[in-house]
């Protein structure tokens, strides 16, 4: 029998199971893997989503009241195991109002085991909105937590205002980078053919799920920047599927040498990563984006939107380049400056690839944890 501390994992927004791709989904997964490595027994405690996305208040109650029983039930089963067999560590990955965790605080409340988070947010201004009730959940929650993990520097400020005695560590976002660095098995020449690219082209890349909202909002940026684009020398790339796609192909309406792959799970993905020129993403509302990380770990230069998160991952100049939120023009602008110098960008290609292994290596995520995480242990919990 292993004699591994014990730790429940749960993801409120999306199940780290989901059956689609999203940076969401990765780091979910990504955290498991690493808390694993860092020394726990990790256990799926739940794929219950608790996201109301539209901000109805039935469905809300609808799951709140799912949740409840959900941890009834883990309760019930997590007390007839052997102390030594439970959980001494309840992880939840990403809560906010639409999203709010209904099962930890309960599980941790009647076990007696320290509640920790990683990446919340706390949005004030929803105090009289539709998700008031998802906030107000969110808060009890940030204060019961003896430890808040932070991914995205700017959710601290919201957090801090719910639970300023609450211990927070920021762990920077990661990947595991050895699939990123390791020897390309798939030859430019290769991927030109199988996604009818022109190889002697530079290739822009955009990898994002096609929903409606932000995403969307994103493409649409980005066409339009390409309309305005001067330089004709290049390709684009658009790696990802949804409900919105036909809205997202409309956009790029007109456009000339535009692919549109599809979803691509992650063994797909990264050789196209590799083999293209330049990471392009305006980012709407992007909390950080995981996408622009893989891009930099797999020697591409992220040209990006300065919003939300985004800076903690782009730094301009050393792993890419950011232009003004929103911008078309400056997009456009930017765009035309690279793709006239390719070798320049493979040249910033492998600095931004370098910044990523130094900054954002799983190595320095499963220290950082580590330190965090063993110290709430009591003396024979979970383990």
């Amino acid at each position: 029998m292993s004699t591994r501390p014990r730790l429940a994992f749960y993801a409120p927004l999306k199940p780290p199971t989901h059956g689609n791709p999203s940076g969401d989904r990765l780091i979910a997964r990504r955290l498991m893997h690493t808390l694993q490595l860092t020394g726990f027994e990790v256990e799926l405690a739940s794929r219950f989503r608790s996201y109301d996305p539209l901000g109805d208040t039935a469905r809300q109650h609808r799951l709140k009241t799912l949740g409840t029983r959900l941890a009834e039930r883990l309760i019930r089963r997590y007390r007839r195991l052997p102390e030594s067999r439970r959980p001494g560590i309840w992880f939840t990955y990403h809560l906010y109002h639409k999203a709010p965790d209904w099962i930890g605080p309960k599980v941790c409340a009647a076990l007696s085991i320290p509640y920790v988070v990683a990446e919340a947010s706390y949005a004030a201004k929803q105090t009289q909105g539709p998700w008031a009730e998802g906030l107000a959940a969110t808060a009890r929650a940030l204060q019961r937590a003896e430890l808040v993990l932070s991914l995205n520097p700017e959710d601290r400020e919201g957090v801090r205002q719910i639970a300023p005695a609450t211990r927070m560590i920021h762990l920077a976002p990661y990947l595991d980078l050895a699939p990123y660095t390791a020897q390309a098995e798939s030859s430019r020449e290769e991927l030109a053919g199988r996604y009818g690219l022109n190889a002697k082209r530079t290739w822009l890349i955009s990898v994002a799920m096609m929903r409606p909202g932000d995403k969307t909002a994103s493409y649409r940026l980005l066409a339009e920047s390409l309309h305005l684009c001067r330089q004709t020398d290049r390709e684009l790339i658009l790696v990802g599927g949804g409900r919105a796609e036909a809205e997202v192909r409309q956009a790029f309406a007109g456009l000339e040498r535009v692919h549109f792959v599809g979803r691509l799970e992650r063994e797909a993905l990264i050789p196209l990563l590799k083999a293209a020129d330049l990471m392009v993403w305006p980012a709407v509302n992007e909390a950080f984006g995981m996408a622009l990380l893989e891009a930099q770990a797999a020697g591409t230069w992220v040209l990006a939107g300065d919003e939300g998160g985004v800076s903690s991952i782009v730094v301009n100049g050393k792993s890419g380049q950011l232009v003004p939120a929103r911008n078309p023009a400056a997009m456009a602008e930017a765009i035309d400056a690279l793709v006239a110098e390719p070798d320049r960008l493979r040249r910033l290609g492998a600095h931004a690839q370098r910044w990523c292994r130094t900054h954002h290596d799983e190595t320095q995520a499963v220290d950082t944890l580590r330190d965090a995480l063993l110290p709430l242990l009591t003396p024979g919990s979970g383990a």
